[in-house]
């Protein structure tokens, strides 16, 4: 764990997780990575924290990159906390949720939390974003990267101003991890290099998201993501998602 001060933005782009009960109490997983899954991990605590005899199916199935850096396991996990707490019966609160999910990691409160938001502390500690309507061009890079050997290399520099909250401007501040990740990841920084010379109407200079490996650049108007996006070069993948204001199971959850 590291103490950060980040930007979450929601976007319509995520795994899919199908979940069903069973009366028999085993927690069964299909699905990348097996036994070590979050989801298997985020159904195995909130079985364990309330002692219910019911258990579950899963089945994952794998969109968002492995090691892209947008959350793809912290949210799936999220899910998981989510819909079980309903098909369970056991009317547990944002709030119990939520101080489960930090348990499993340092994002899964976030998708919890349910809204944009600034992150502080872990990534625990969250503080509401109103962020006005955008969409992304994401480029994956073909490298996984490991969020604990970004935060482990020695010349990470941590003297970063903290942003203030009001005013928030989209595309405040920076990302510390992004020059380490572009000197590990040769990658990385060709991809990043083609956005920032070709994305002109986007709304700030391209960036790295989380600990990469992806880059994105964000835009007011669909059209010009999409425009974008129909100009990669044949070696480069990407996708294009709309910012979303609040998590689509954002209503699964008790506030009290």
């Amino acid at each position: 764990m590291h103490e950060l001060q980040t930007a979450f933005r929601l976007v319509d782009r995520s795994d899919r997780v199908g979940i069903a009960i069973r009366e028999d109490g085993e927690v069964r997983f299909s699905g990348a990575f097996g036994e070590e899954n979050l989801c298997v991990k985020a159904a195995r605590l909130l079985k364990e924290e309330t002692r219910t005899r019911l258990g579950c199916d899963i089945e994952l199935e794998k969109v968002l990159p492995v090691g892209g850096g947008l959350g793809g396991g912290s949210s799936d996990a999220a899910t998981v906390l989510l819909v079980l707490n309903r098909l369970w019966g056991l009317n547990r609160t944002r709030k119990d949720l939520m101080a489960l999910g930090v348990r499993l990691g340092a994002d899964v409160p976030l998708f919890l939390y349910g809204r944009n938001a600034l992150g502080e502390g872990v990534g625990e500690r969250l503080q509401g974003l109103d962020l006005a309507p955008a969409w992304y061009l994401v480029l994956v890079p073909q490298v996984p990267v490991s969020t604990k050997e970004m935060f482990s290399d020695p010349s990470l520099t941590r003297e970063s101003k903290p942003l203030k909250m009001s005013p928030f401007l989209s595309g405040q501040g920076r990302n510390d991890l992004e020059a380490v990740a572009m000197r590990r990841y040769p990658e990385i920084a060709q991809h990043l290099a083609w956005l920032g010379k070709n994305s002109r109407r986007a709304a700030f200079p391209p960036r790295m998201t989380g600990s990469g490996a992806c880059v994105f650049a964000e835009f007011p108007r669909e059209e010009d993501a999409v425009l974008l996006h129909s100009e990669l070069p044949a070696a480069m993948r990407g996708f294009v998602a709309r910012g979303l204001e609040r998590h689509p199971l954002y209503d699964w959850a008790q506030d009290e």
